[in-house]
């Protein structure tokens, strides 16, 4: 089993700057994928930034050149850097963990809170 903690959510003003982590425990698999995704009342979860154990990252078009995804591999543990914000990146933010193993199922943690506003 795979617990994913949260932490780094709050409320910050537009142009502001926030970073969440996200700490994986349990039974990690060497090789993974772990990331974000975002959803806002009546949307859909979208994908926000993502990044492998080989760190090779991909980010949504909404996102590049102002969220920078990082990885802490001894620590289990992924973060992602929010600047420039804006009213539309408000959204409860949850991290998702990929085991790279054939069969397995994704875990997700609880999701933070993310609320841009002045």
């Amino acid at each position: 089993q795979v617990q994913l903690v949260e932490s780094g959510g709050g409320l910050v003003q537009p142009g502001g700057s926030l970073r969440l982590s996200c700490a994986a425990s349990g039974s990690i698999f060497s090789i993974y994928r772990m990331g974000w995704y975002r959803q806002a009342p009546g949307q859909q979860r979208e994908l926000v930034a993502v990044i492998t154990s080989g760190d090779n990252s991909n980010y949504a078009d909404s996102v590049k050149g102002r969220f920078t995804i990082s990885r802490d591999g001894p620590k289990n543990t992924v973060y992602l850097q929010m600047n420039s914000l804006k009213p539309e990146d408000t959204a409860v933010y949850y991290c998702n963990y990929r085991p790279g193993l054939f069969g397995k199922a994704d875990y997700w943690g609880q999701g933070t809170q993310v609320t841009v506003s002045s």
